[in-house]
């Protein structure tokens, strides 16, 4: 006897419809899977077995073929194992077929009949709604994931027993698990810890309003690691579009913890500088996303840049540009979207000292020739902020705890007055400038991008510009031999700068300040 249920295979980050069939034929007890299965999807034939055996059904004692169609497409992980048992109990008679038609499933089995959650259920839940399902089944720790996608019934079960119980008596209504917006963890980092570093402080409100990449380059000890850190919380809430094509790349990668909801956070990933290039943009026989798609909305950290491979950082050249990455494979291509803002953070030298006024450096010229030689030019040229920093002062550090100090109190109230008037702005007071800048964007760029993914053409119709400042952007091109790429870039750094002073014109003033922020044009030229 022949029965068919339906699933679906993860190709990139969307998923494939598949037909399961299984066959009840003549010949010795055994289990055969074709369909260009992996050796996790050829595993189901054991677990299988005892997990409907435990369940209470009986194993048929004859051959069964069970096919994954189309065969052409790779078929991996364990997420097909309930299809395939549905279907085996279809095509033995101990469930109705017809029961199966319209609905999807998937699901690891345990060897006792528990159901597991699959990474990758949210993009099956669209891949069965766009094709028509009434139905899907899920493991019961997917279900608020899979009720992410609304005009589907989800049916979550915790066993293969009550996965059966659910198809022979579908509710009247389908028990929807709670829609979850998962709720930002507590204990945020405050810009308002950053003590000095106006510079970095200005910079990093610049990269959050404008989308901007940037470079922190300093010795040891000056705060680039916690300045990149607080980015993230300077960017605007997520929106609800946004928030579910952030779950679906995380569900797809295996990292969405169970039961949870809807991503409300934008991501911060921050990975090791010995990192590969499939780790750092995705890879494998069938592609998984990699840090830069996981970053995807949010920031990508690398720290301790000039320690990366420069062939490993050249891979981030076009996908920085364009927003979207490409892998190619034998049999087909996948598209991962990767618009972030990157954050970079790297030392002068290889001792971290040089530029430091109160340490000597123990580095020679070739020695930083050879460090910088690792970052290449193209790379550079698509940085916008690139910030020197120093380490701060002593009085900086220690402003935080001069009150606290025993019979250290103010002995004037001029004395508590100057320890006051340098308050540091908190992370919420600088987000609302970055949300107002980004309100202006929305209402004149183009589909409401931020100023960095402003094309040329957009960038010459929406530019006002005076005449002294473009004179001096002009003088700025001759004489720092700057690219085409790194002047217009120049130019969409001054109308954020711009957009969060409330200006409708870009005077000298940005030019000047935007500037600013070319410190290392040319350096690995």
């Amino acid at each position: 006897m022949l029965a068919r249920c339906s699933t679906a295979a993860l190709l990139g980050l969307e998923a494939r419809a598949v037909t399961v069939e299984v066959d009840l034929a003549p010949g010795l007890p055994g289990l055969q899977m074709v369909g260009l299965a992996d050796a996790a999807v050829q595993e189901a034939r054991e677990r299988v077995r005892s997990a409907l055996r435990h369940s209470g059904f009986k194993v048929p004692l004859t051959r069964v073929v069970v096919n994954l169609a189309p065969a052409n497409l790779r078929k991996e992980g364990p997420g097909f194992d309930l299809p395939v048992a549905l279907g085996m109990l279809a095509a033995s008679s101990q469930l109705p077929p017809a029961l199966l038609a319209g609905v999807w499933s998937c699901g690891e089995l345990g060897l006792d009949g528990q159901l597991r959650p699959v990474r990758g259920c949210l993009a099956i839940a669209l891949a069965a709604r766009r094709e028509g399902a009434r139905a899907l089944l899920v493991p019961a720790a997917n279900g608020s994931e899979a009720a992410l996608v609304e005009g589907l019934a989800i049916w979550p079960a915790a066993h293969l027993g009550e996965a059966v119980a659910l198809v022979r008596q579908p509710p009247r209504a389908a028990p929807q698990p709670q829609r979850a917006w998962s709720s930002p963890p507590s204990g945020d980092e405050d810009l308002a810890e950053v003590r000095g570093q106006q510079h970095g402080r200005r910079a990093l409100e610049i990269a959050a309003a404008g989308g901007h990449h940037l470079l922190l380059c300093g010795p040891p000890g000056s705060g680039k690691t916690m300045l990149a850190r607080r980015l993230a919380g300077l960017l605007p809430p997520l929106s609800s579009a946004e928030a579910l094509e952030i779950t679906g790349i995380h569900s797809v990668a295996g990292l969405l913890e169970e039961g949870s909801g809807l991503v409300s956070r934008r991501p911060f990933r921050a990975p090791h500088h010995s990192c590969t290039g499939a780790a750092l943009i995705g890879g494998g026989a069938v592609p998984r996303p990699g840090e830069l798609v996981l970053a995807h909305r949010g920031v990508l950290f690398l720290d301790e840049l000039a320690e990366f491979r420069r062939e490993v950082l050249d891979l981030l050249r076009q996908p920085l540009e364009e927003g979207e990455l490409w892998i190619h494979r034998a049999r087909h291509r996948s598209r991962f979207p990767c618009r972030i803002t990157l954050v970079a953070a790297t030392n002068p030298c290889p001792c971290g000292w040089h530029g430091d006024p109160e340490r000597s450096c123990s580095c020679n010229a070739n020695q930083r020739r050879h460090y910088w030689g690792r970052l290449s030019g193209p790379l550079l040229d698509r940085i916008d902020l690139q910030v020197v920093l120093q380490r701060p002062d002593s009085a900086a550090l220690s402003a935080p705890f001069r009150n606290g100090l025993r019979g250290n109190r103010p002995n004037s109230s001029r004395e508590g007055a100057a320890i006051a008037s340098n308050p540091q702005e908190s992370t919420g007071s600088v987000r609302q400038r970055v949300e107002a800048a980004r309100a202006r964007m929305q209402q004149r760029n183009p589909g409401g991008c931020s100023n960095s993914q402003l094309t040329g053409a957009a960038l010459q119709c929406l530019l006002r510009i005076e005449g002294p400042a473009l004179e001096l952007w002009e003088a700025a091109l001759r004489h720092r031999q700057l690219s085409a790429r790194s002047g217009e870039r120049v130019l969409r750094l001054a109308l954020t700068l711009a957009d969060l002073a409330g200006e409708t014109s870009i005077g000298c003033g940005q030019i000047a300040e935007a500037l600013t922020y070319r410190s290392f044009d040319g350096r690995s030229r």
